[in-house]
């Protein structure tokens, strides 16, 4: 057992997490071709404890064992969020709002550089290119309809730019496409998109590595749309307080955390390409035969430590890493460059229900007033702010709602949009700015299938803009004085009623 806390060693997260009760250990053989993904969705659709499976029928050397829904939710409302919690040095208890400022306070606090050291547990184990073959390790088949095996989901890809002053790290899905070579996604206008076209540029394949089971911490910042330029390392040093220890790989001039599970070190082709996909993503849907020709990854190294642990996201529907990590940083982000705009925004979130496609954007309605504003000119000015931005990429509505609305509870949010919105009237699309094309009507449906396809939703009531709220819930909040509500909450579970989960 490792004495490092929990978000900065993954090895002490899966600790954390059987202290919590919230793991389940499968010593029986589990086989890596379907079997363990489909544990693992039935987990994050019924919102179950994360399933470590430590004996996959076909683990040689050491390679690997896997940790199923590192970042999905907790079936109890008193720790739901306590996966993403543990993943940032939070109580399990930690609402979503907080689990954001978390996120957040690194943008207004000074970089921490990464602290090198000589060596680390990612170097317990080495296997050289020939001593390997990717085809025959327990990588998992996820869907029955994927293209291949896809070995990472939860991983983190670090690239550097030629120059060497910007080193991203980030999550792209990637499969197995022979022995000793990955492909995968590298879509524009991602960070690796970005740094892959640089190195075109210079004529050179990019210098990759790709580094599994890395620090919570790390793979939560991969995952947030932080400014270009920005480098990750640095940006955890910020959040955590503290240096991040990196260790040099072996067959190139890039820094992985020291104590990863499994690091795959090589090269990514700016000119080779291998069928990729279809795959089952984020929004739930697989489309057979959607297969394209992506970069293809060389790995020439790999390392990685004794009783190595390889994470895995099983997405799709409801409810698994890419809602609550990738929804809901790129919501934090939003809220940020809208303060930073000076809008009157407080809070946002992405509903899960939405398959985190929207945004609801809560309005501080005192300040909404003081702009002398309207609904129009309003909407396009955060259109045009959001849309335009790299945080607002994969969202395609935003929801605009007032302060009596909880975005984090989804039941608010789709109250206000279904009696406060009236269709067409209160919305304003967005057809020439960047869609994002995983969105099955926009790769799969009518028009464009990068251009377009968003829109603002104006929730807010006409009189929010204007002299206030002139209307009272229906709901137990408001439609009852204070002392009938108190008495009826202190006997509630004495008359018979369930408690709170």
């Amino acid at each position: 057992m490792t004495s490092e806390p929990p978000h900065l060693s993954f090895r002490s997260f899966v600790e954390a997490l059987k202290q919590d009760n919230d793991l389940v250990e499968i010593n029986t053989p589990v086989d890596a071709n379907l079997e363990a993904a489909a544990i693992t969705r039935l987990v994050c659709e019924t919102n179950d404890k994360a399933p470590l499976f430590n004996n996959l029928i076909g683990a040689d050397k050491g390679l690997w064992r896997i940790l199923g829904a590192p970042g999905s939710l907790r079936h109890s409302k008193k720790d739901r969020y306590g996966r993403l919690a543990r993943h940032l040095a939070l109580p399990p208890t930690a609402s979503m709002r907080e689990i954001l400022d978390k996120m957040l306070s690194a943008s207004e606090a000074t970089p921490i550089p990464p602290n090198i050291v000589t060596d680390g547990p990612c170097k317990e184990n080495k296997l050289l290119r020939g001593e390997f073959d990717l085809t025959k390790l327990p990588v998992p088949l996820i869907h029955k309809d994927d293209g291949g095996k896809y070995v990472q989901t939860y991983g983190m890809h670090v690239v550097q730019s030629p120059d060497g002053k910007w080193t991203n790290w980030s999550i792209a899905r990637a499969m197995v496409a022979d022995k000793d070579h990955l492909t995968g996604l590298v879509i524009e206008p991602q960070h690796i998109w970005q740094i892959h076209q640089m190195w075109k540029k210079e004529g050179r394949n990019v210098s990759w590595a790709l580094a599994f089971g890395v620090p919570p911490a790390a793979i939560m910042a991969a995952s947030m749309p932080i400014p270009d330029g920005v480098s990750e390392a640095e940006y955890i040093g910020a959040m955590t307080g503290s240096a991040l220890n990196v260790v040099k790989c072996d067959t190139n001039d890039l820094y992985v955390p020291a104590n990863s599970e499994i690091v795959f070190e090589g090269t990514l082709s700016i000119s080779e390409t291998s069928p990729e996909g279809p795959f089952g993503e984020m929004h739930g849907y697989v489309f057979p035969g959607d297969t394209h020709p992506w970069p293809k990854y060389t790995v020439e190294k790999i390392t990685y430590r004794n009783g190595a642990i390889l994470p895995m996201s099983a997405c799709g529907r409801l409810t698994d890493e890419t809602h609550t990590m990738i929804g809901s940083l790129a919501a934090a982000e939003i809220r940020k460059i809208c303060q930073l705009e000076g809008l009157p925004v407080t809070d946002a979130f992405a509903p899960f229900e939405s398959q985190v496609t929207w945004v609801a954007l809560r309005i501080d309605t005192e300040k909404l007033r003081a702009m002398k504003t309207n609904s129009k000119e309003f909407s396009k000015r955060v259109g045009d702010l959001v849309f335009n931005h790299k945080a607002g990429y994969t969202i395609h509505r935003i929801v605009l709602v007032g302060d009596d609305i909880d975005v984090y509870d989804s039941k608010d949010v789709m109250w206000a949009f279904s009696t406060r919105c009236r269709p067409n009237l209160d919305e304003t699309f967005f057809e020439d700015v960047r869609g994002f094309p995983l969105v099955p009507y926009m790769s799969h449906g009518n028009g464009s299938a990068t251009m377009g396809g968003k829109v603002v939703s104006d929730a807010l009531m006409p009189s929010e803009f204007t002299t206030g709220r002139d209307w009272v819930a229906a709901d137990f909040e408001s439609s009852y004085p204070e002392d009938v509500k108190a008495k009826i909450r202190a006997n509630w579970e004495s008359m018979g009623f369930t408690g709170d989960e």
